[in-house]
């Protein structure tokens, strides 16, 4: 019974340890402890071990086992900015979008009666706004609003190419596309023009927040879209985004493919 109630004791403080973990604010320089008499601490962070850490935090942050957070961790954004701006980002979106391509050509069986369709979101799944975020410290910085759809205003958001080519090879197969964005609907302009000026056009839908569901949380209003879609018969055969919020929810897609983005998290 001691033994019992010690193991449960056991659990909750490393429970405990890992939400600590978890949050924005905790930081992995906390850790360190200054010896006395000065010196150099055993527990000093390396260059080794920060690194480790913040990989292990972006990937975290992939498999959305850390959730809401506000600003990539202060001693993460330079590990942050520079997977970002990588050969292995590009590659880790490329296999992506392959194994969506694998998807859409060996396990789809369509129906072909114009009730076939495909979602997908726009910021950082058809559009990049990296231009942006390098000069915000990668999510450094707390995301302002205001500032980031100036940046959408502007129309200058480029293509991520390889979703460019995938979106184009699902047109021709004569399937339906929908753009289901968190972009507020007074952007609409701005998004349309961004979106055919880097090559894309021909969806079926664009549906962007109104203000009926500007305050709803963004995968509630996702999974109402989808919800809106079905009731009109739309069968969903995949969604491609960059956040969790793009899939969870009911209805759900036949299967879902997450593009790689730790700078910013949309709930």
């Amino acid at each position: 019974m001691q033994m019992g109630r010690d193991l449960c004791l056991c659990l909750a403080i490393t429970g405990l340890c890992i939400g600590l973990a978890s949050g924005d604010q905790w930081n992995i320089f906390n850790l360190v402890k200054k010896p006395e008499g000065g010196g150099r601490s055993a527990t000093t962070p390396t260059t080794t071990n920060l690194r480790n850490y913040c990989e292990s935090w972006r990937i975290n942050v992939e498999l959305n086992n850390i959730r809401a957070f506000d600003v990539v961790p202060e001693e993460c954004i330079n590990h942050i900015g520079k997977y970002m701006t990588s050969s292995q980002y590009k590659a880790d979106s490329e296999r992506a979008i392959e194994e969506s391509a694998l998807y859409l050509s060996c396990f789809c069986a369509f129906e072909g009666d114009g009730k076939d369709a495909w979602i997908f979101d726009v910021d950082e799944t058809l559009l990049s706004n990296l231009p942006y975020f390098k000069k915000h410290h990668f999510g450094g910085e707390k995301l302002n609003a205001s500032s980031f759809e100036g940046w959408m205003r502007e129309r200058k958001a480029p293509a991520l190419e390889r979703t460019l080519s995938l979106y184009h090879e699902i047109r021709g197969k004569g399937i339906n596309i929908f753009l289901i964005s968190s972009r507020r609907e007074p952007l609409r302009d701005a998004t349309v023009d961004n979106l055919i000026k880097v090559g894309y056009h021909g969806w079926k839908g664009l549906i962007l927040r109104d203000l009926e569901n500007e305050c709803w949380e963004v995968q509630s209003y996702k999974a109402e879209a989808r919800k809106r879609l079905v009731d009109q018969g739309y069968r969903i055969w995949g969604i491609i985004g960059d956040q969790w919020s793009s899939f969870d929810g009911f209805p759900a897609a036949k299967r879902t493919f997450k593009l790689p983005n730790s700078m910013y998290y949309v709930s």
